[in-house]
């Protein structure tokens, strides 16, 4: 992606976010120059990944496949006496167009929240054991408390205040209804870790390359400098 897209990408979450009236908390504010001079007391945010995370999963055609995502709280899985959350909290932008790809998680357990805007389409697969796609057996979920059944493949469609309980080994994907405009996400889940959690049913990275054509108007949750001393 180019240095742009994901400044553009960024600028219009915010602009969701505050048309939605979801406070964010001081961190997605930083500069990047705010960022070099943050000390050991911010090392939460660095160690787990919090903030800010666009992304084309590598394959370079973020208007079809990509997403906008903040992380607004988090554990860690590796650091579990030093964060001793074991919860996470997330803020995503489906577009309509743009496709989140084919996944599951090996170990968290997520709600899929419509906040606000259009309707959100979730599609739902069962996992073999060999982690293919099970196009045979019904997916059960629960939605607000009321149990669903859907054939393999089903599309679940969230309108705005609805959500849905993803388990383990369940695949997902989703993006917003067409027509009925894009979606403000929300995610509370399990501790996220996106480095060692993902399971693609295709190929891909998790986050982008980026070509560097302009300056960053935010520094994204895997680029924050370490702290240096002195």
């Amino acid at each position: 992606m180019k240095r742009s897209e994901i400044n553009a990408a960024l600028k219009e979450m915010e602009q969701m976010v505050q048309k939605y009236r979801f406070a964010l908390p001081p961190f997605c504010n930083f500069t990047p120059e705010e960022w070099g001079k943050k000390g050991h007391d911010y090392d939460e945010i660095r160690d787990n990944m919090l903030g800010w995370d666009i992304t084309d999963y590598g394959l370079g055609d973020f208007d079809k496949v990509g997403f906008s995502l903040i992380t607004i709280r988090n554990g860690n899985l590796n650091m579990k006496d030093k964060y001793t959350k074991t919860y996470a909290e997330k803020l995503l932008i489906s577009e309509e167009d743009q496709y989140a790809p084919m996944h599951f998680h090996f170990l968290k357990t997520e709600d899929i929240i419509n906040r606000g805007g259009g309707n959100l389409v979730v599609e739902l697969y069962k996992s073999t054991p060999e982690e293919e796609l099970d196009r045979v057996s019904d997916v059960t979920v629960s939605t607000d408390g009321r149990v669903r059944v859907l054939p393999a493949g089903g599309h679940l469609v969230l309108t705005p205040g609805e959500s849905v309980t993803l388990p383990p080994r369940l695949y997902h994907a989703f993006w917003a209804e067409k027509g009925t405009g894009k979606v403000l996400i929300g995610e509370v889940s399990k501790v996220n870790d996106d480095c060692t959690d993902n399971r693609f049913y295709e190929n891909m990275g998790r986050f982008p390359e980026i070509e560097e054509d302009e300056a960053p108007y935010r520094l994204l949750c895997n680029e924050y400098p370490s702290f240096k001393e002195g």
